[in-house]
């Protein structure tokens, strides 16, 4: 193999260098297209044509799942009856690096007869697609990182970067959120951080509960057989601390006499505590934060309802 690395970054260094010439290009055109975007009624419709139609695909998703409602359309098929898909209050984004694409220019009359605003994100700024467009976002590049000039690689880059640019800006102009995000992510890890609340996957049943006069080896008896790092120190429904599982080693550790020990004396009576309503992310943060195994989960009327264990939050216990 000749030169695998070298070549490797050259890549990289070509797309780089493309991608900061774009960046200084970027002017009111830019503003313009999110100003036509925000006060549109209807979607981002995007069309693009082979590798501009994949890139298309991926801008249209990322609108779509941070805020900008969005689709995207084939122009082919568009030309045989998905030209339904596109209403007259829908914004279209046009991706051509020639600006000249066939399937393109086609749907242009129909959009104009719909008065569907059009942004053309293209290379070459003088084409016809250009011409035909309310706003031009420039996205050409001197060459592409192909050592033969001829694969879209860097123009693909480029297109994809200023659909980014879109999106994001966007975003941050509806005042997107990461509760947002999660509720179009449903399925996703932050999804189900954001969306799920302590109560869904605390645990409630048979907890883990000593007197505060129970022998350590009664409170290490229903450590073990809750199997949730701790014990609830209680008595008349009242809780009085916590004894886990790194109290019960530092009672071991120390001179006391663990034979006589009581729970009382062991336990943690400041423990760190959750609300059944709050937030699972809320919750998973504080325990990070503490570098602690759970938190007792406390009503509104202060009643023990639950305890919410590490392990419930997909991760690996504390190291401490």
């Amino acid at each position: 193999m000749t030169g695998v690395l070298t070549l490797a970054r050259n890549v990289v260094a070509a797309e780089m260098q493309a991608l900061d010439r774009m960046s200084s290009r970027i002017d009111a055109g830019f503003e313009k297209a999110i100003d036509i975007i925000l006060n549109a009624r209807g979607r981002v419709v995007v069309v693009g044509m082979g590798k501009s139609g994949l890139i298309g695909k991926k801008i249209a998703a990322t609108m779509a799942s941070t805020g900008t409602p969005a689709f995207s359309v084939h122009p082919g098929e568009a030309f045989h009856g998905d030209l339904g898909m596109i209403k007259p209050i829908d914004v279209v984004l046009m991706i051509s690096n020639s600006g000249e694409t066939e399937e393109l220019i086609r749907i242009l009359p129909f959009l104009k007869h719909q008065q569907n605003p059009v942004i053309a994100m293209t290379g070459k700024v003088n084409s016809t697609l250009a011409r035909h467009s309310d706003v031009v976002l420039d996205i050409s590049v001197e060459r592409e990182a192909c050592n033969n000039n001829l694969a879209p690689t860097s123009s693909t880059t480029a297109t994809l970067v200023m659909g980014d640019a879109l999106a994001v800006v966007l975003s941050v102009n509806q005042n997107f959120q990461p509760e947002d995000f999660a509720r179009f992510h449903p399925g996703g890890s932050l999804g189900r951080r954001l969306l799920t609340r302590v109560a869904d996957v605390m645990h409630k049943e048979n907890l883990p509960i000593c007197k505060p006069e129970a022998s350590f080896r009664d409170v290490v008896h229903v450590i073990n057989r809750g199997r949730l790092g701790m014990a609830l120190v209680m008595e008349g429904g009242t809780l009085h601390g916590v004894v886990t599982d790194g109290d019960v080693r530092r009672a071991f550790d120390s001179d006391c006499d663990y034979k006589t020990i009581r729970a009382r004396q062991i336990m943690s009576t400041d423990p760190k505590l959750a609300s059944p309503d709050e937030r699972f992310a809320d919750a998973e943060a504080r325990i990070h934060a503490a570098r602690i195994g759970a938190l007792v989960v406390k009503d509104e009327a202060g009643r023990v309802v639950g305890i919410l264990q590490i392990h419930d939050l997909g991760t690996d216990e504390p190291s401490v």
